[in-house]
């Protein structure tokens, strides 16, 4: 001990390491802190208010690493707090999510003293047998950093490393906070210097021979066009991307997973590739194509409608986060942010292909219809008209993520799903993170679509969303239970069934009073006379539907995806 006090006395000007941490958290944009109170992380949570933070308070840790990752996911990084143990498992589901998904979280886990870990003392939430250990290296495999502060001599520099390398992959870090490290003193001045955020600068020369190939291809190509995915957006490339999209001209696509990641209203924008799931139209425009520019694509089975991709690696370009491919060569170790910018400064005009014509109108069978029946071929392109500019659109994994497939966006839309890591309920915790998010940022229209069966897992989020007075629309889409699972296999086996649920009045029961309204829509007219209703599309307080369609209807996308994924699981 004589030896942490002779260095604390060596501190200009010492800081608690609780206080170190949360000032950097703030520091990066982070406003308020998901997790749940346990023993072991209680006194840390008093320094919250000292540094700006607010608590959020979730119903339980996997709510809350839902909806740290839908906060990260809007705001650029998130943190999450839990107790050793019992806290930090409950939310490791989301956090594999996250790293799945590139979503940057600082998981923040309260520990027993250093000393009782030394001393392997049979402590609660332990496993009775001294091992302090066995928990976080559950949490190595999906944690792209892992900063453990048992002394104070290292602890702000492993600190500062980990949401450097949270921010830059992208993905989780995971944290151990030792209740005996709380007030331990580190040096304060620190602080006055901003974590380093920036990417490493690729290799000049590297960088330019591979601007100079792509330049070679893409001038020589006929036919290119673009297609954005979900890494566009989690390694912040978005801005090359707008102006590759803007100075090219090129028709310009994105995957299921790319949703949001391109303005839906430029003309250049040509609609959604997912193989055989796309929307009418972008398959052939996107398969006839002698060169693509592939940006942080992700091709899994959700997102290409049960890998039904067909485009040969001989007319791709791929640009990622750590290497570019050009045709079948791979050049390891450069960014392609860096990459993108001198491609849009280099380029000479092109004379780019016409951009298939894409809209929310309905299609004419739906347009003539007379049926009142709620059909997902008939709601995705009314919702397209009903959002606005600047909304966040979450869907949970289902028939609502199949589904938006078919919706045009307005600009500036976040669009916010679990296409890869598919973790049911996902959303509606989600929803909770995304809503906070939008009330710090001016309050943007946070809007859900989850199915009756996934918000059973999760509809505990509700109450959170009413203690922190946020203001999300929730469409609950009541279709009888899980209906891509049924198309998996199964329709009408019985675990694919739930009991209904009163959905409308829950939040009643989670003590909501004149800050909710709940609705109940069954026929066409009555949801048209919803979305024109000028109260309804106020932000002013929780707004709950339960939208009732067949249960047997789905997207087409969702309908050739299970049945890919049913012959695998054969």
């Amino acid at each position: 001990m004589a030896s942490t006090d002779i260095a604390t006395r060596e501190l200009k000007n010492p800081v608690d390491l609780a206080e170190y941490l949360f000032r950097r958290l703030h520091e990066v944009g982070i406003r308020a802190v998901h997790g749940v109170p346990g023993d072991y992380n209680l006194v840390a949570l008093d320094y919250l208010p000292k540094c700006d933070l607010s608590w959020v308070g979730n119903c339980n840790e996997l709510n809350a690493g839902y909806a740290a990752d839908a906060y990260a996911r809007v705001k650029g990084i998130s943190a999450l707090i839990t107790t050793f143990g019992v806290g930090e498992l409950s939310a490791l589901n989301a956090i594999a999510g996250a790293y799945s998904e590139f979503v940057p979280i600082v998981h923040i886990v309260g520990q027993p003293t250093t000393q009782s870990q030394k001393d392997g003392m049979l402590l609660h939430h332990t496993l009775g047998n001294g091992d302090f250990n066995v928990f976080n290296k559950m949490s190595e495999g999906i944690s792209c950093a892992v900063a453990r502060l048992n002394s104070p001599h290292d602890a702000a520099t492993l600190i500062d490393n980990a949401i450097r390398e949270c921010w830059i992959r992208s993905r989780p870090v995971y944290v151990t906070l030792p209740t005996d490290m709380i007030h331990a003193k580190v040096d304060g001045d620190r602080l006055k210097t901003p974590i380093d955020l920036s990417l490493p600068k690729n290799d000049p020369e590297k960088e330019d021979y591979v601007v100079d190939v792509v330049l070679k291809y893409l001038h020589a190509a006929k036919n290119p066009i673009i297609l954005v995915d979900a890494c566009a957006i989690r390694h912040r490339a978005l801005e090359e991307v707008r102006d590759l999209v803007e100075k090219s001209g090129l028709p310009t696509f994105v995957t299921p997973m790319g949703k949001g990641a391109v303005n839906e209203s430029h003309k250049n924008f040509g609609g959604v590739y997912a193989g055989t799931g796309s929307n009418p139209g972008v398959s052939e425009a996107v398969e006839a194509s002698d060169l693509i520019l592939s940006i942080g694509a992700i091709k899994s089975d959700f997102n290409t409608a049960g890998f039904t991709y067909r485009i040969g690696q001989l007319n791709t370009i791929d640009f990622h986060s750590t290497y570019v491919r050009v045709r079948y060569s791979e050049y390891p170790d450069i960014n392609m942010k860096g990459v993108l910018r001198k491609v849009v400064q280099q380029m000479k005009a092109l004379s780019p292909a016409p951009v298939p014509p894409i809209n929310n109108r309905l299609p004419e069978e739906e347009k003539s219809s007379t049926d009142q029946t709620i059909t997902h071929k008939w709601l995705w392109p009314i919702v397209g008209q009903w959002l606005k500019e600047n909304d966040i659109v979450l869907t949970e994994t289902g028939t609502a993520n199949f589904g938006i497939w078919d919706t045009r966006f307005p600009a500036n839309v976040t669009a916010i799903s679990q296409v890869l890591w598919g973790s049911i309920g996902y959303s509606m915790g989600a929803c909770q993170g995304a809503a906070l998010a939008a009330k710090e940022l001016n309050n943007r229209r946070t809007i859900l679509f989850i199915g009756d069966g996934s918000i059973q897992l999760t509809v505990q989020e509700l109450s959170t969303i009413l203690k922190n007075k946020l203001n999300p629309i929730v469409f609950v889409i009541c279709n009888d239970g899980y209906t891509i699972e049924r198309y998996i296999h199964g329709w009408d086996a019985g675990y694919n069934d739930i009991q209904p649920w009163d959905f409308a009045n829950i939040p009643k029961v989670f003590g909501a009073k004149d800050n909710y309204q709940g609705y109940r829509i069954k026929t066409r007219d009555e949801l048209n006379q919803l979305f024109t209703d000028e109260s309804f599309n106020v932000s002013d307080k929780l707004r709950l539907v339960e939208l009732y369609m067949p249960r047997d209807d789905a997207p087409a996308g969702l309908k050739l995806t299970a049945a890919a994924a049913a012959k695998r699981n054969e």
